[in-house]
């Protein structure tokens, strides 16, 4: 038996996991998904006080409360800054980290620091304006979802808090990199805030040399929300990162 904890990334909760969590519990596995404070349903809890320590906090407090030793932790988009914390953390607790499409960062960036400008400054305004100090979702079609899955996820989606956007993550790259990793690289459709990262994880040079060595890059020919398009897939991936080849 296999621990998972599954962390969401921007605007979703652990809502987003459910097919997946259910076929590794019928697999025979635990898997608990976080929702993060502020979003969710623990959306009302949106505060201008949230920060990434909070959401680190929200993904150190799971694994504690679990009980959860040699956890295989996936971590989806703006979660990669989550699970690359935890692995700085709490290293002896991860037996794998599944960086979902994810962002992988540099000790010292933040999420905003790969994405475009004209990005940067729309989530930065948005939240300006927010009474909540927050920014709200993009479109579904923007992670290749369609028909029933787009209705399902447009009408879950909230808001998310802005002080996680340009604060930034202090790590040490060779102790997280001694935590065997694989990304996730969803190409049906690229989303474009990941597209730096794609280039990052099969740079030989990027963690100073720390990264490639125990680390692989598996794509996955689906949108960016695959937990949702492509659920089997993801779990069988999942699987095969705790050394469990079972099929789903």
């Amino acid at each position: 038996m296999a621990n998972f904890v599954l962390v969401h990334g921007a605007w979703h909760g652990a809502w987003c996991w459910r097919r997946v969590t259910e076929a590794l519990v019928r697999a025979g596995h635990r898997a608990h998904a976080v929702t993060l404070t502020g979003v969710g349903e623990r959306a009302h809890l949106l505060s201008p006080s949230i920060t990434l320590e909070t959401h680190i906090a929200d993904v150190i407090q799971a694994i504690e409360a679990e009980e959860m030793t040699d956890v295989v932790l996936a971590a989806h988009s703006y979660g990669g800054m989550l699970g690359t914390a935890v692995a700085d953390r709490l290293p002896g607790r991860l037996a794998h980290l599944v960086y979902v499409d994810a962002v992988v960062p540099k000790p010292g960036e933040s999420w905003s620091s790969t994405h475009a400008s004209a990005t940067r400054k729309a989530r930065l305004e948005a939240t300006a304006a927010s009474p909540n100090h927050s920014f709200p979702p993009p479109d579904p079609s923007v992670f290749g979802l369609e028909a029933e899955d787009y209705d399902w996820v447009k009408r879950r989606l909230t808001p998310h808090p802005g002080h996680t956007y340009q604060a930034t993550l202090d790590f040490d790259p060779a102790r997280v990199a001694r935590v065997p990793r694989t990304f996730v690289n969803c190409t049906r459709p690229p989303l474009a805030t990941i597209d730096v990262i794609r280039t990052r994880v099969i740079d030989p040079k990027f963690w100073d040399g720390a990264w490639l060595p125990g680390s692989r890059t598996v794509t996955l020919a689906t949108g960016h929300n695959p937990m949702i398009s492509a659920p089997a897939e993801l779990t069988r991936l999942l699987l095969d990162s705790a050394g469990h080849g079972a099929s789903v």
